[in-house]
C-alpha cells in the first residue's frame, strides 16, 4: 500500500475502561491498553485502591504512556461505599481525582430514587461543578429495573438523560439495549450534548450485557458513523464484560472491540470524503 492509499482514522480517542478487564486489576488494564494500541484509559473508581489514588494512576499512565481520558465516579449500586456515602462527596472526590490525573471527563449515573435530596439539586449541582472545575460531568443513560415482570423506576428524575437539562451526557450502548432505547435517535436528539460514548453491545435482555460491539443488536457501527459526521469531540471508551474469559480470550475480545471501532470510524471518514468531506 502506498502513502496515497493509507487509511485515515478520525481524531477521536478510543480508550479502554478498567472495568473491561475485571477481575484483573487497574494495572492490568493499562497493560492491555498499551499492548493493544488503545489511545488511553477510563478509570472506574472501584475497590482496587489504585483506582482511588492519583499518584498511583499517574505512575501507571506515565509507565505505559497511556493518558487517562476519564474517571467513572463510584455511583453504581455496588460501589456506594467507595469515596464515602455522601453522594456529592463522591462526585467531588471524583472531580479532584480527574483534575490530579489530567482527565477531562467524569462519568456519573443519575441519582437513585431513594437519594431524594441529592436528586433535587442534581442538575444545578453538576452544572456548578462543571463551571468551577472546567471538567465535563457527563450523565450516563441507564435503564429501568425489571423484577417479576414489572418495571421499576430506580432513578430520579429518570434513567433517560435525553429530556433532562444536563449539559453533557454519556451514551452507553449496552444500556440502550437493556432499556429498549433507540440509540441512533438518542445521538441525534442529544446533538452536541453527547460528550462521551461507552462502546459495547447487547441483545436486549434484562441483564446489562456489555457485549463486544458487533455481537448484539445495537447499531454500533451506525452510531460511530453518526459521531464522525456530527463532529463528535469527545472520547469513545470500550466498556465490555470479559469477567468469564481467560486472559488470552479477554485480550482477543479487547482487540476485537478496538478493531471494530477503528474500522467503522475509518469507514465513516471515507464516506465523508466521498461526499465532499465530513461535516
Amino acid at each position: 500500500m502506498g502513502a496515497d492509499d493509507a487509511v485515515s482514522i478520525p481524531d477521536i480517542p478510543v480508550a479502554l475502561s478498567t472495568a473491561s478487564v475485571y477481575p484483573e486489576n487497574c494495572a492490568a488494564a493499562f497493560q492491555h491498553a498499551a499492548r493493544l494500541g488503545y489511545d488511553g484509559v477510563e478509570v472506574m473508581v472501584w475497590t482496587d485502591p489504585v483506582t482511588q489514588e492519583a499518584g498511583a494512576l499517574r505512575a501507571l499512565s506515565d509507565l505505559h504512556e497511556m493518558p487517562i481520558v476519564s474517571i467513572h465516579a463510584p455511583t453504581l449500586l455496588i460501589s456506594q461505599r467507595i469515596f464515602g456515602v455522601d453522594a456529592w462527596g463522591k462526585v467531588d472526590r471524583s472531580l479532584e481525582l480527574a483534575h490530579d490525573v489530567g482527565a477531562q471527563t467524569v462519568v456519573l449515573h443519575p441519582p437513585f430514587r431513594w437519594q431524594k435530596e441529592y436528586a433535587r439539586d442534581f442538575t444545578d449541582g453538576i452544572a456548578m461543578r462543571e463551571n468551577d472545575s472546567g471538567i465535563t460531568l457527563a450523565v450516563e443513560n441507564m435503564f429501568p429495573w425489571r423484577v417479576g415482570g414489572r418495571e421499576i423506576e430506580a432513578y430520579l428524575p429518570h434513567w433517560d438523560p435525553v429530556p433532562q437539562p444536563y449539559d453533557h451526557v454519556t451514551l452507553d450502548l449496552s444500556h440502550t439495549a437493556t432499556a429498549g432505547s433507540d440509540a441512533l435517535a438518542m445521538v441525534e436528539a442529544l446533538g452536541p450534548r453527547l460528550a462521551h460514548l461507552h462502546l459495547a453491545d447487547g441483545l436486549g435482555s434484562m441483564r446489562d450485557e456489555h457485549l463486544v460491539p458487533g455481537r448484539g443488536s445495537q447499531p454500533c457501527a451506525e452510531v460511530l458513523d453518526r459521531l464522525v459526521h456530527n463532529g463528535f469531540a469527545g472520547s469513545i471508551v470500550v466498556e465490555v464484560s470479559t469477567r468469564r474469559l481467560s486472559i488470552e480470550q479477554r485480550e482477543m475480545a479487547l482487540a476485537e472491540s478496538l478493531a471494530f471501532c477503528r474500522l467503522h470510524l475509518a469507514a465513516a471518514l471515507g464516506d465523508g470524503d466521498e461526499d465532499g468531506g465530513a461535516s
